[in-house]
């Protein structure tokens, strides 16, 4: 049986019903690649994050999305956050790699941050970030079938279009918000010949959580992600994590209307991190795969580089004081 998405005629089944039921506007459903674990992730999808941090961070991840599916999900992250001395600014480093049957984006971009002080204990931070996507589409990884476009008929396609993204993320010791659009330069960036091939639209991406201290070693925290794409269903992912002796966190997730995960971490050391996702899906794409795996490694540089260190903020007399409440996020 063939399936028809956008001008492109794939004979693959299970590759394209996955296709359908996740991206309902085809091929540009989801531009911005999915991830489980956001809430560890944040400088990967929005720059004001950056300078928020208390050390320098190194992130790595990799997500396999829809396992047994032909042409599934492969993303790749590796992403660097530093802080600087003057607690203002911060500057991010991000290479992600995004695979989709033929099609391979790769962005890398470089991210600015500057935070002021809302109140004694709230900081309001302002990112930006500048780069690139490259964009790869090798039509021999499968047996198309092409109607009245005549550039799909070659083999493999490349293209470089630059990026512009923004966002903000207001937070105290215990709780954040934060708003972040990853690319604004999209009409008229694709041309007319790699239009049929991917279209590209503004996404907004809305972040929230909070830290709730139940007892001495225990800590809950529930936190959301809004994604917003023109043309496409709303993705809301809601979640719940405990941390338990500042060392074993384990919690849940929920996408809309799309998967049910598992979610699990540990803190290996006072600089390691390694967190671990398991998704199953709740539509009918569910009885095709074996569901999608995903795991985080962070690595936090200089003394005291523990995820979930007591963060340092000052009193009215401007003296450093220990939150209660330490960071989660």
């Amino acid at each position: 049986m063939k399936y028809r998405i956008h001008n492109i005629r794939y004979n693959s089944t299970l590759f394209v019903a996955a296709l359908v039921l996740l991206f309902s506007t085809a091929m540009f459903g989801q531009k911005e690649p999915q991830y489980t674990q956001y809430m560890y992730n944040i400088g990967s999808f929005n720059p004001a994050y950056v300078g928020t941090v208390e050390t320098p961070e190194i992130a790595g991840l990799y997500r396999a999305q829809w396992l047994d599916i032909p042409g599934a999900p492969r993303t790749f992250r590796f992403g660097v956050n530093v802080p600087f001395a003057n607690e203002k600014v911060g500057m991010g480093f991000n290479v992600v790699n995004d695979q989709l049957g033929p099609f391979t984006q790769t962005y890398v971009d470089l991210a600015y941050s500057y935070q002021v002080n809302v109140s004694d204990d709230t900081k309001l931070s302002f990112g930006l970030d500048v780069g690139g996507s490259f964009l790869a589409v090798d039509f021999t990884k499968g047996n198309f079938e092409v109607e009245n476009e005549p550039l799909l008929n070659e083999q493999t396609v490349n293209k470089f279009y630059p990026t512009i993204g923004a966002g903000t993320f207001l937070y105290s010791d215990n709780w954040y918000v934060g708003l972040s659009i990853p690319n604004f330069l999209t009409n008229g960036i694709y041309n007319d010949e790699v239009a049929v091939v991917v279209e590209d639209k503004v996404q907004f991406n809305f972040i929230g959580g909070y830290v709730f201290d139940l007892k001495e070693g225990l800590k809950l925290k529930p936190a959301f992600m809004v994604n917003y794409l023109q043309g496409a269903p709303v993705n809301l992912n809601v979640s719940s994590n405990f941390l338990i002796n500042d060392v074993l966190t384990l919690g849940a997730s929920y996408r809309l209307d799309n998967a049910l995960s598992g979610l699990a971490g540990f803190q290996i050391s006072s600089s390691t991190f390694i967190g671990y996702s398991y998704d199953y899906n709740t539509n009918g794409l569910g009885e095709f795969n074996n569901g999608s795996h995903e795991i985080i490694l962070k690595f936090y540089l200089g003394k005291g580089g523990d995820r979930n260190r007591q963060p340092k903020t000052k009193n009215a007399k401007g003296k450093p004081k220990q939150i209660d409440t330490p960071r989660f996020f």
